[in-house]
């Protein structure tokens, strides 16, 4: 199951799930990821901090603004605490995201210690959550930066296609610079692969590839 294979951390492991292409089922897997750990009597916080708001929409929240959510408690206009929404599942919380972190990176950009806004603000949480899934935006901006320098761990969805590999290398070099000089006890948790069809030569090929690079980071499960 997933949650032994992520056991062996303190209550409270804060695990970003990052990959800054698009598409790849970053919020798939958060949503599920979460509602199992939730089935497994883990309590589980979902942080939204994709200004689309997929998850958020998903689990049946608005994401026009109008409930307190990632932004407002970013601009400092409420507490986290405050934003967090119960969802329809017993053990599953929510921060909702908004379309309006769209402008969160600029308004980020001219803060002191810009990168270290979300773990200050989620620190004081991992004693009320077993894990806290961070649901990245498809870059490698602020927003994702300051999800790598809250994290514990990061778990990386890849889509077997063409170039995956490649497409993940940025974000390697990107979780490499801030091992080096924000967050040194970062480390990648797991490689999910998803959109797998192993029908097709393709399918096959590209999962044999990130096995070899990836070697026993790669789950065994993956979704098809």
């Amino acid at each position: 199951m997933w949650y032994k294979r992520m056991g062996g951390y303190p209550v409270g492991q804060i695990i970003a799930v990052a990959n800054q292409k698009g598409g790849v089922g970053k919020t798939t897997t958060v949503i599920n990821l979460g509602a199992s750990l939730a089935a497994a009597e883990k309590r589980v916080l979902l942080v939204d901090f994709d200004p689309q708001a997929n998850c958020t929409s998903g689990l049946g929240f608005s994401r026009d603004g109008s409930v307190a959510n990632a932004y407002t408690v970013l601009s400092g206009h409420h507490r986290l605490a405050e934003a967090v929404v119960v969802c329809g599942l017993p053990n599953l919380w929510l921060l909702p995201g908004a379309i309006a972190l769209a402008g969160a990176e600029v308004e980020l950009a001219s803060l002191k210690d810009r990168e270290f806004v979300l773990r200050r603000l989620i620190e004081p949480l991992r004693g009320e959550y077993d894990y806290l899934l961070v649901d990245c935006p498809p870059s490698l901006g602020l927003l994702t930066l300051n999800a790598l320098v809250a994290a514990d761990q990061v778990l990386i969805p890849i889509q077997a296609e063409y170039y995956a590999l490649e497409g993940v290398t940025q974000l390697l070099q990107t979780i490499e610079r801030v091992q080096n000089s924000l967050n040194p006890t970062l480390g990648v948790r797991g490689v999910l692969l998803t959109m797998v069809d192993e029908r097709t030569n393709l399918g096959r090929q590209v999962s044999s590839e990130v096995q070899r690079h990836f070697g026993r980071k790669v789950y065994q499960s993956y979704i098809p």
